[in-house]
């Protein structure tokens, strides 16, 4: 099987409020809109939240977005300033990441991560 591209959809029962925290309060660029629905960039990645879906939305706790950014002190004040709630402030985890959690209004984790410089997800391996 060959994936060519890969998105995250977030169904939820009120898709325009989900859109404007990702759009407005995430500050993601929008990808791509259609009757009801937008797709975000993410990276190398894309979210989309559809208004087709919403009626069978059910809990979204099992759902977990990883977002990384270039540096965690601007990220969090950017993040601050746009009345985004921080579940747990930025800290060092013991794998070297730094990480910092945030909610999108359905309750869904946003782990906010910096690679620092020095870890092996930096690094050239070849």
């Amino acid at each position: 099987m060959e994936i060519l591209a890969s998105r995250v959809l977030l169904r939820t029962r009120d898709p325009q409020r989900l859109q404007a925290f990702y759009r407005d309060r995430l500050g993601l660029a929008v990808a791509r809109e259609y009757p009801g629905g937008m797709v975000f960039h993410a990276g190398n990645g894309l979210i989309e939240v559809p208004g087709h879906m919403s009626e069978d939305a059910t809990s979204s706790a099992g759902a977990v977005l990883w977002l990384q950014v270039r540096d965690m002190g601007a990220a969090e004040k950017e993040l601050r300033e746009a009345g985004v709630d921080i579940v747990r402030e930025a800290r060092t985890e013991p794998w070297g990441l730094i990480e910092m959690h945030v909610a999108d209004p359905d309750h869904r984790t946003i782990i906010v991560v910096e690679i620092p410089a020095d870890h092996p997800l930096r690094k050239d391996t070849r």
